[in-house]
């Protein structure tokens, strides 16, 4: 039957630059281009759908949005492509170079058009002698487009490295040319690599000890300890386009320098006439990453078994995303989860309002748990050495069974909507994943706040509890109590030395978790100036909780902060699988205290931006709305206090007065690093951002504005207005006994929580046998966990996930 709608498609436009081309996988779903029927790629919106019988996302988004076109792509692996060497998919994207890869090289596509007012039951397939140079160009446009999934990964690699005022202000001292590459060494001893060169006065030093076998003593940073010169630039990483590793000690970071061929040609460097001729401090941080690893082998060198099936699917790395894949699979592991998205996830697809489902949050949480519980995905990964012959994939050692792991899904799509807008989880770096934890739980309750949950009672309150904060005067002996909402508990993890290994390790003592939970909810001694006695004294601060949750997250905080950078101590913490909390549980306050007085300073509002806020009012916003927005943003950009203003809409007190306290609420929004860096202390994200606007920014001042402010929990700032929206109640029960068993812990093989690896431990029930044991989810490796690595490496853990029973 021929197509009477082509004439249609003269309206439709190629995919611009910056539109998202869904033309890999489902939006709804994991089927992908390499499944027998392909992806239908919508040629309005670009949203791609599944055509199988069971799902048809393809037909459901013609349905609902009436876009009548779409162009079917399928892939499938050339034979040259189905090589040996490609035993694993790699575990982490190598930040080398922003390039599409050449899917023409490795695979065979094939394109149809299809009409779905022709058939809108599978849409009419057009003969390819029937389209005209238009419809030609729509589908090139297509399908040379970056994809949804490489576009979020450019973007999150883009200006990760910028300039700073010491690259942007360098003051160089005269100085003739360096020796040649090869017969230049560092000024105080005799190596030859690693050389850092200043960009002040020219001296040679050689860098730190770096992962791969590179050599160094340091004398890099002791010539800046030295002389308090800013920058050098690593002489072997200098290429003719002007590209080389630059550092900034005063920064601590790796920085760019706009200039850096004319500050070279100071010493005698023509840019244009070098070679690169060692690793970049970016490439040596990625073999660290990729040689991070877990091991799949048990005590006898036997490899661990995996497994797959309902609920054993893995997460395939995205690059630096085993952070979150940590996360996820330990949140989908618990019922309130698997029941919020699992059961209800076709309805959703069928009765989903968004216009794309790219970016709903729901569909996306639906997507995951559908590609995580249901199995469909969870099957060994087929691996070919020839046009036809399969082989068994990843040999490890000592000559065991080869197992043959999963591909696990791509979260990409998730990745992109929970992160967007974020200034570190829309990169591609290394995160945190507590941090990560407590972020998603935002983004689910604003979500769910936004749409308003009909499916009863949202699962992240399953986290939710109170902690009691009692505070006591030393002179009048007056009390104040307050109940903060959370759902993390960081207890402190104390740092005994022992002894060192013979390679330098610092070995610490074990500590039991009840010793952590003690000094967590112990008496403190602060300075404190107390409204009753109307001076300074010594008060006593005590934290109990006052509710518990039903799911409790332990953070183990094993840091110590060395130039405000936590730097990760592996300190034995030794956790039993019950926990009883009954004897930790606060009772309010008491017959025979009494309470401290109210102390509430006047504030006024702050100069609003006048530009922001005639932009936003001429949009129809109520003035007092347009401030909240403002506020909750940093005061600047109209776009982002319009974007807050739709996530807020519907708070019950938008157009209540604005009602602010303290001499820096009006004070810039602090940097992140800072936020999250007294946040590793042990202070709420809102209690940080509060006490650097009330310090001006500085971090040892912030602290100490932290401790000296007990009672504030950092509610009058701004950003908390834009923090997940919490219930009058903090959550939990008070109720005893406070029973729970351990269900998973998340652990981290690294020397920061920003780099390394992440892994999970889930305690599952076998669904045929009923017996319960531990399974490794190590990205897309999902295998039965060996009983000594779990004793082991859950007294290294991260994170502990309890549950109450």
């Amino acid at each position: 039957m021929a197509c009477g709608h082509i004439s249609d498609i003269a309206r439709l436009q190629p995919p611009k630059l910056s539109q998202s081309v869904h033309r890999e996988e489902c939006t709804q779903c994991f089927d992908n281009q390499d499944h027998p029927l392909g992806i239908d790629v919508c040629l309005t919106c670009f949203n791609g759908g599944c055509l199988g019988q069971e799902r048809h996302h393809a037909r459901t988004h013609v349905e609902k949005s009436g876009h009548s076109f779409t162009l079917n792509v399928k892939r499938k692996l050339k034979p040259s492509a189905n090589r040996v060497d490609e035993e694993e998919p790699p575990a982490k994207m190598k930040k080398l170079a922003i390039v599409e890869d050449r899917e023409e090289d490795k695979y065979e596509h094939k394109t149809v058009l299809k009409c779905w007012k022709c058939d809108p039951v599978n849409g009419l397939e057009i003969p390819e002698a029937t389209v005209d140079p238009h419809v030609k160009s729509l589908s090139d446009g297509v399908m040379q487009s970056l994809s949804s999934a490489r576009q979020s990964e450019v973007k999150a690699w883009e200006e990760e490295i910028i300039p700073c005022e010491h690259t942007l202000t360098l003051q160089q001292e005269a100085k003739g040319p360096i020796q040649a590459s090869g017969l230049a060494h560092c000024s105080k001893c005799d190596l030859k690599e690693n050389l850092w060169l200043c960009l002040t006065c020219g001296s040679l030093g050689c860098g730190r000890q770096q992962f791969g076998g590179v050599g160094g003593n340091g004398h890099g940073l002791q010539h800046y300890d030295e002389t308090r010169h800013p920058v050098s630039v690593k002489l072997g990483t200098i290429t003719p386009e002007g590209n080389a590793d630059i550092y900034c000690y005063t920064c601590n970071d790796g920085k760019t320098d706009p200039d850096l061929a004319l500050h070279l040609a100071t010493f005698g460097i023509n840019v244009q006439a070098q070679t690169k001729t060692e690793k970049s401090m970016t490439e040596l941080q990625i073999e660290h990453n990729l040689k991070f690893d877990f091991s799949l082998t048990d005590e006898s060198g036997k490899a661990l078994e995996p497994v797959f099936g309902p609920g054993l699917t893995g997460l395939s790395n995205l690059g630096n995303s085993c952070y979150m894949a940590s996360v996820v699979q330990t949140i989908f592991s618990l019922p309130a989860f698997q029941q919020r998205y699992y059961p209800s996830a076709a309805q959703h697809w069928a009765t989903c309002t968004e216009r794309l489902p790219a970016d709903c949050v729901d569909c996306q949480m639906h997507k995951l748990a559908d590609g995580m519980i249901s199995g469909r995905y969870s099957h060994p990964r087929p691996a070919v050495t020839s046009q036809s012959e399969p082989k068994a994939t990843n040999p490890l050692a000592h000559d065991s069974p080869t197992p043959v792991f999963q591909e696990g899904v791509r979260p990409s799509g998730f990745k992109a909507l929970i992160g967007k807008g974020h200034e570190e989880f829309s990169t591609m770096r290394q995160q945190d994943s507590e941090e990560f934890f407590t972020h998603l739980l935002t983004v689910l309750r604003r979500y769910s706040k936004k749409t308003g949950d009909v499916q009863g009672m949202e699962p992240t309150e399953v986290f939710a509890f109170g902690m009691e904060q009692r505070l006591e005067c030393g002179e009048c002996k007056r009390v104040r109590y307050r109940v903060d909402g959370m759902d993390v508990v960081s207890v402190p993890v104390p740092a005994r030395e022992k002894g060192k290994e013979a390679e330098g390790k610092t070995l610490y003592e074990d500590v039991q978790l009840s010793e952590c939970l003690d000094i967590l909810t112990g008496p403190e001694a602060l300075e404190y100036t107390c409204p009753a006695c109307q001076k300074n004294v010594i008060a006593t601060k005590r934290s109990r909780f006052a509710t518990f949750p039903q799911v409790l997250v332990i953070h183990a905080k094993k840091f110590q902060l060395v130039n405000w950078v936590p730097s990760k101590l592996d300190i034995p913490l030794n956790v039993s699988d019950a926990l009883q909390l009954d004897s930790y549980l606060g009772r309010g306050l008491q017959p025979g205290e009494a309470e401290l007085p109210n102390e509430q300073p006047a504030s006024a509002l702050p100069q609003f931006n006048e530009a922001a806020m005639a932009q936003l009012e001429g949009m129809g916003f109520p003035t007092v709305r347009c401030q909240k927005a403002l506020l909750a943003t940093g005061n600047g950009d109209a776009e982002a206090a319009m974007e807050w203003l739709f996530q807020h809409m519907d708070d019950p007190d938008i157009d209540a007065p604005i009602q602010l306290s303290g001499s820096g609420s009006s004070a810039p929004e602090p940097p992140q690093e800072q936020v999250s860096m007294l946040a590793e202390m042990g202070f709420t994200h809102a209690q940080a951002r509060k006490a650097l606007r009330e310090t001006g920014g500085d971090a040892e001042r912030a602290v100490e504005w932290l401790f000296s402010h007990p009672d504030d929990n950092g509610e009058d700032t701004p950003s908390t207005t834009a923090e997940a929206p919490k219930a009058a109640s903090p959550g939990g029960s008070a109720e005893l006994p406070a029973k729970y068993r351990l269900k998973a812990f998340i652990s981290h093989k690294g020397p920061s929580v920003h780099s390394g690896h992440y892994v999970a431990h889930i305690r599952l029930k076998d669904e045929k046998s009923g017996e319960e044991s531990w399974v490794l989810f190590n990205d897309e490796k999902v295998v039965k966990a060996d009983a000594e690595s779990v004793r082991e490496l859950k007294k290294l853990a991260y994170l502990y996930v309890y549950e109450r029973v």
